[in-house]
Parts: structure tokens; C-alpha cells; sequence
């Protein structure tokens, strides 16, 4: 589904992906571990097309990421990718309905259909009474977990992650990685996750190890 080929990423002069090459499955819940600064982060944010590579290709189901313009981008992301980060990024003046709405409104989307659609994802992750709360008024894995509803809505064919459980404790840290296989199981999703949880790592169909800004 995924392929890496020979991925060069420098800022100024600190080169921090050394010739990354990766192929990742269709279905599958793999995990990119590693030391800080080993390039995990980077080189999720490159296969997530938040960034550009200096050198290498990206492709994506056949779509050559360095192809495509920053609009194409743009609307690739909205429609096949769907992020999961360590600070949720929910934004405190909308419900957690509202929020998960968000990246269906910009595909398009009726506010009513994608209300519709928050709704019954909320529902699947067990927080439809949450639906018309505010982040404020979440506890810390509600908050998570509205958020990987959020990078669901669009139905993505690949969730990335960067240090998801990173902030949860260790009851709703397990809650949110079963959730990742669930979900990989019922809806046939790809995820990448930048993780320093040993227990995740271990559990995942791949585990991949970064170091200096190579896969060993």
C-alpha cells in the first residue's frame, strides 16, 4: 500500500532521514519506534504529506505524493488520510460532534451529513452522550478518542499517529491501542504509529526500528 523509497529530509544543516526505505500492507497496525531524533516524527509527517522530502519517493495506493501540486496534496489528505496526534489540537469553541464534523465540512460535505456521520462515530467509540460537550468538559482519553473519530469521518484508507497514548495513563492508553486493531479489523484500516509504548509496539503486526535516520 505504501511505499518509501530512499526518503533524504535535512533542516539547515541537520540531515534527519538518511535514505528511509519502507513498504508497509494494506490492514495493517505498525509501529515506528526508535530514540528521540531518530526520525520517526519526520518521517511520518512526509508519508502524511505535511511535508515535502529533499530527495526520494512517497507512494500512497500508486499516487506519487511528489507529483502532485500543494492543492492536490491538500485534497489527498482531506480524502485518504486521517491524523491522530499526541495533543488532540481540538479546538475549544466547538462540541466534540462539531470538531469530528470538521475535515467532512471541508471535503464538502452538508453540516448536516457531516453532523450525521460525527454522530454515529461518536456512537461506535462509545462517547455519544459526549457528543454536545466541549473539550473542556472531556476527560483525557474522551478527548483522544474524539479526535480519532475526527480522523476517521472521511472513512481514510491510513491513519497515522504520532505518540497517541503519549499523555493518556495506562488503563486509557490500552483502551485507545485496542481500539486501533478494532478498528483495523472492522474497517480494513492501515495505521502507522510513533510510539514509545513497548506494550503497543509488541502487539502491532510490524514493529520498525529507527535509528540516526535510517530503518535498521
Amino acid at each position: 500500500m505504501i511505499e518509501v523509497r530512499n526518503i533524504e529530509k535535512s533542516y539547515g544543516s541537520l540531515k534527519v532521514l538518511k535514505g528511509v526505505n519502507l513498504t508497509v500492507e494494506k490492514s495493517q497496525v505498525v509501529t515506528i519506534v526508535g530514540a528521540s531524533g531518530a526520525g520517526k516524527s519526520t518521517l511520518l509527517h512526509l508519508i502524511g504529506a505535511l511535508d515535502k522530502p529533499d530527495s526520494g519517493e512517497i507512494l500512497i495506493e500508486g499516487t506519487n505524493l511528489g507529483k502532485l501540486s500543494d492543492r492536490e496534496l491538500s485534497a489527498f489528505r482531506n480524502q485518504h488520510i486521517g491524523f491522530v496526534f499526541q495533543f488532540h489540537h481540538l479546538l475549544p469553541e466547538f462540541t466534540a460532534a462539531e470538531n469530528v464534523a470538521l475535515p467532512a465540512l471541508i471535503a464538502g460535505k452538508s453540516r448536516k451529513d457531516a453532523l450525521k456521520e460525527a454522530d454515529r462515530l461518536l456512537d461506535f467509540l462509545k462517547l455519544s452522550d459526549r457528543a454536545h460537550h466541549k473539550p473542556s468538559e472531556l476527560s483525557g482519553g474522551e478527548q483522544q478518542r474524539v479526535s480519532v473519530a475526527r480522523a476517521l469521518i472521511n472513512n481514510p484508507m491510513l491513519i497515522l499517529a504520532d505518540e497517541p497514548s503519549g499523555n493518556l495513563d495506562s488503563e486509557n492508553a490500552k483502551k485507545l491501542h485496542q481500539l486501533f486493531f478494532d478498528l483495523r479489523d472492522n474497517f480494513h484500516q492501515t495505521f502507522i504509529v510513533v510510539t514509545h509504548n513497548e506494550e503497543l509496539s509488541q502487539l502491532s503486526d510490524r514493529r520498525v526500528v529507527m535509528k540516526d535516520g535510517v530503518v535498521l
